[in-house]
């Protein structure tokens, strides 16, 4: 009987014994299974401040910008800093996990999108990485164009083609690379003439002088009917430009063409005496078009944390970014929003100049 007693009365603390085990075995699970949800992949891409780059100075010893057969004047002081944004995450050879992407919301400084915000798709680090050096490439020719055609400088400037759909009308007919002299007798000074000329003929067959390997040969193409309702020869077009100087642009590992206006301010100030600046610090982004249009980009509001960072007491913006700039401008920032380069160069002359610059316009 009393051995019967005290199995009996050994049988809940056993119970509890196991019971805690279980809940210790739970709770390490729960733990292992949380950690391993931090750490899984996620599609997302968190942008943030990158660094600020003085295109009118120099980068490991030379300069960034340079000007050969013609004379120039190089600053030695004051910035014109390019802005960049540090892009991780959302590609497949690029990837962040949950908790990273939990600490980037929490960053005031950092911005988390949705990956397919930003990339098709199955796109490569390597895809990207070749298109955004395609895009800063043309970025500094535009650049070029823009801030030679400010200071009255003549160049040579053609429409050439860039690529052809399989489909399109001009398969075929046109090569990359061909420059479009003429179209149906008219002188192809800009993508406005083509498209005149195509919709005059309704859609008959036109005539096309082009320049291929530096010879000029008269073609023949019959537009398609576009989607839209316009007659289409069916290809890509890109600016080519033969500048009467040679201007250089030495920078590496960033891509893209939102620098295009302020590389295209650092060339003027090559080209012309004295400090553009005045020895003041500047900083800015857009795109830049060879009439001198100031376009808008993304992650303006990274880039402004990066120019402040720097040192920046200035800041050039595009327009058309204004909304993206009101309630993100760092304390000490002045936002001058400008949208051709003309502006851009005016501010800056006339702060440099040591005038006061706070009634030109900013974001609202």
């Amino acid at each position: 009987m009393s051995q019967e007693i005290l199995e009996t009365a050994a049988q809940p603390e056993t119970f509890r014994d196991r019971r805690i085990t279980m809940m210790m075995v739970s709770g390490v699970i729960a733990v292992v299974l949380a950690v391993a949800a931090m750490t899984l992949p996620v599609p997302y891409v968190v942008e943030s401040p990158g660094p600020a780059i003085n295109t009118i100075g120099k980068l490991n010893g030379h300069p960034i910008i340079t000007v050969t057969g013609r004379e120039s004047f190089p600053a030695s002081t004051g910035s014109l800093d390019l802005t960049t944004v540090h892009l991780n995450g959302g590609l497949p050879d690029s990837q962040i996990n949950f908790f990273e992407a939990l600490t980037s919301w929490l960053t005031p400084s950092n911005t988390v999108y949705p990956a397919e915000m930003i990339y098709a798709p199955g796109v490569s680090q390597d895809a990207v990485n070749s298109e955004n050096s395609a895009a800063m490439t043309g970025s500094q020719e535009n650049a070029t164009a823009a801030a030679l055609k400010a200071l009255g400088i003549d160049f040579e400037a053609n429409l050439a083609v860039a690529s052809i759909p399989d489909d399109g009308a001009s398969a075929g007919i046109l090569k990359p690379d061909d420059v479009l002299l003429t179209i149906g007798a008219q002188q192809v000074s800009d993508l406005s003439v083509i498209q005149t000329v195509l919709a005059d003929g309704k859609g008959a067959p036109v005539e096309l002088k082009v320049r291929r390997d530096g010879n000029e040969k008269t073609l023949t193409v019959t537009p398609k009917l576009g989607s839209e309702g316009k007659y289409l020869l069916g290809i890509a077009l890109q600016n080519t430009f033969k500048f009467p100087f040679d201007v250089k642009i030495s920078l590496e590992n960033i891509g893209g063409p939102s620098a295009g206006m302020i590389f295209a301010l650092g060339i003027m100030d090559n080209l012309t005496e004295g400090e553009l600046t005045g020895g003041k610090e500047f900083a800015g982004t857009g795109t830049i078009d060879p009439e001198g249009n100031v376009g808008a980009i993304g992650g303006i509001a990274q880039k402004m944390i990066g120019a402040r960072e720097n040192g920046a007491d200035y800041f050039l913006a595009p327009g058309a970014n204004c909304g993206d700039v009101v309630d993100h401008i760092p304390k000490g920032l002045q936002v001058i929003k400008v949208d051709t380069l003309t502006e851009a160069y005016d501010a800056v002359s006339l702060i440099g100049s040591g005038q006061d610059g706070s009634a030109l316009a900013g974001c609202k």
